[in-house]
């Protein structure tokens, strides 16, 4: 790794950093399993195109990425960034933004469950071409097994455990949820805060080159979800939402994980914070022309609570 790359986390607040993320993104994907039935997601994989949303997220929105760092030349942390969200699709939050858009919150839960199964082995490819498409090799650490070994222990594990316990324990899953949103949500916030500000002088210091590109590749992904989201409104919705909105705890999980001692962590929370800015814009907008009747809501499918 190059000796000109600031180190920017110390040894602690990563050791941190690691711990809240653990916890917010096992304990969101956890109460999305508590969430989930069966029949949720069987309708979800019957309804989806997957021929083109798995291309698209796992392929497209990565390969928007890497064009979008290259036309603005960006700098390899940001780069790398910028290729880290774009290879974590659907994020936990997908569900809240598609609740407020009065989108199918069925779908919406169904794909957030199902997507981190396919992350599992898709996103380490994604990244790792990427990445070797933008040369970083030589100034930037990655371990593919070790990305691996972290979606399979926080993505998959947490997920299933959820399923399992609703189907057998139905009572003691319903119980279990409410403390357990709390508790995940709030380590999201403690995590995603406290990395803002132990990197504050890295996102104070962003240009509007890479502020650019983040908002180009969210808005640009958007567009890309909503058209490949099939014929009806309420499923571009959902595809919209999931292929813009990317997993930001697991891009910082795999940033602090992979990236120790680089600015690649203040990079996705610069980028995730826009993100987030346009998700709830996207939100408020279907939301207003959903309760002026110029959309339909979904109606007469189960909702999730």
């Amino acid at each position: 790794m190059s000796s000109s790359v600031p180190h920017t986390l110390p040894i602690q607040p990563e050791l941190l950093i690691r711990g809240l993320t653990l916890v917010s993104l096992g304990g969101l994907l956890l109460a999305t399993g508590l969430r989930l039935e069966v029949a949720a997601v069987v309708a979800a994989i019957r309804s989806c195109r997957w021929s083109v949303v798995l291309p698209l997220n796992f392929i497209a929105v990565p390969l928007l990425a890497c064009a979008l760092a290259r036309a603005f030349a960006l700098p390899p942390e940001y780069a790398a960034g910028m290729l880290l969200l774009a290879a974590a699709p659907f994020a936990p939050v997908v569900p809240v933004f598609v609740k407020m858009a009065r989108g199918d919150l069925a779908l919406a839960a169904g794909l957030t469950a199902i997507f981190p199964l396919f992350a599992i082995f898709l996103t380490p490819l994604a990244f790792d071409a990427g990445f070797a498409a933008l040369g970083g090799a030589a100034t930037l650490r990655f371990s593919y097994l070790n990305l691996l070994t972290v979606l399979s222990c926080s993505v998959s594990m947490p997920l299933l455990a959820g399923m399992v316990l609703r189907f057998g324990l139905p009572g003691l899953a319903s119980r279990l949820l409410r403390p357990l949103d709390v508790l995940a949500e709030t380590a999201g916030a403690v995590s995603l805060a406290f990395v803002t500000w132990v990197e504050s002088g890295t996102l104070l210091a962003t240009g509007w080159k890479p502020l650019m590109a983040f908002i180009l590749a969210g808005e640009l992904s958007f567009c890309l979800g909503y058209v490949a989201g099939g014929p009806g409104s309420q499923g571009r919705r959902v595809i919209a939402f999931g292929t813009a909105n990317r997993n930001i705890a697991l891009a910082i999980l795999i940033a602090v994980e992979s990236f120790a001692g680089t600015q690649v962590a203040a990079v996705v929370v610069a980028n995730g914070l826009a993100l987030i800015l346009l998700g709830l814009l996207h939100a408020v907008y279907y939301r207003r022309l959903a309760e002026r009747g110029r959309l339909p809501v979904a109606v007469g499918r189960k909702r999730l609570p």
